[in-house]
């Protein structure tokens, strides 16, 4: 028989040999046998190659931007026809006599523009600070003194003319400057003159959207409902004489024309 210090021995080192048969592989060993996935995400490209994005100054709440039109720098009215027949003081112009437009034309544009209507109060409902932004010269935004003056919801101020009212009513108090910036998506005809695609538009009144990508569903008259007219690619600006001495100042208008890549074959 083996002594008792040989026999535990032997047990131990049994013990141990079973031991490490199942002990679980070398991390490091595996390793080596198998790279580890990088957990660093693959980034995605759309393949399509795009041209470099203009650089412009983007001016100032006084001074429009680097690429855009003064339309009125608030000195004179040169740039519109009839524009003469308005008033040019202290550097806004006062509607009075006629309608007037502008001399060159847009197309898809942003058009900023400042305005007040009187400051001392007369009449009701549209015979208040009535005017208008006409795009292209027939798509009213409505110019009116909406400040606690009830009027039909689609003939407030910040409305498409008769198609779709402001969401929200953001007017000042008369006579107090306010101001829209207007982006603009002129309508699209086809060679048959059949439309393609309606207008839309977006409008900011004093900084609130109060049109958000709206469709224009055709011409914004009084007396009819909305036509669809084919038109010219670009048209004139127009700003509305309806009997009220609405004042303008720091009108600018740039156009807008979408970056166009070159898509992978």
């Amino acid at each position: 028989m083996l002594p008792r210090k040989t026999i535990l021995t032997i047990a131990f080192v049994a013990a141990a040999g079973v031991a490490a048969a199942l002990a679980p592989p070398n991390d490091a060993k595996d390793a080596k046998a198998k790279p580890k996935e990088s957990k660093e995400p693959k980034e995605w490209t759309s393949g399509i190659v795009w041209p470099e994005p203009r650089v412009i100054d983007p001016g100032s709440p006084t001074v429009p931007p680097s690429d855009s039109v003064a339309l009125f720098d608030g000195t004179s009215m040169s740039k519109w026809v009839g524009g003469d027949a308005w008033e040019v003081k202290d550097g806004y112009t006062i509607s009075r006599k006629t309608s007037i437009k502008t001399k060159d034309s847009f197309g898809d544009c942003q058009l900023h523009i400042e305005f007040a209507t009187p400051a001392e109060v007369k009449g009701t409902g549209q015979g208040r600070g009535n005017s208008g932004v006409f795009m292209m010269d027939r798509y009213e935004i409505q110019v009116l003194d909406s400040f606690d003056n009830k009027t039909y919801f689609d003939g407030q101020c910040g409305a498409v003319y008769k198609q779709t009212p402001p969401m929200v009513n953001v007017c000042r108090k008369p006579g107090e400057w306010q101001m829209y910036d207007i982006l603009w998506e002129a309508p699209r005809f086809n060679a048959f003159g059949t439309l393609d695609r309606p207008a839309y538009v977006t409008v900011l009144h004093n900084g609130v959207v109060v049109q958000n990508h709206t469709e224009v569903f055709g011409t914004t008259g009084y007396d009819h409902p909305p036509k669809i007219e084919r038109h010219p690619g670009r048209g004139p600006i127009q700003l509305q004489f309806h009997g009220n001495p609405v004042r303008f100042r720091n009108i600018w208008v740039r156009d807008m024309a979408p970056l166009v890549g070159k898509k992978p074959a």
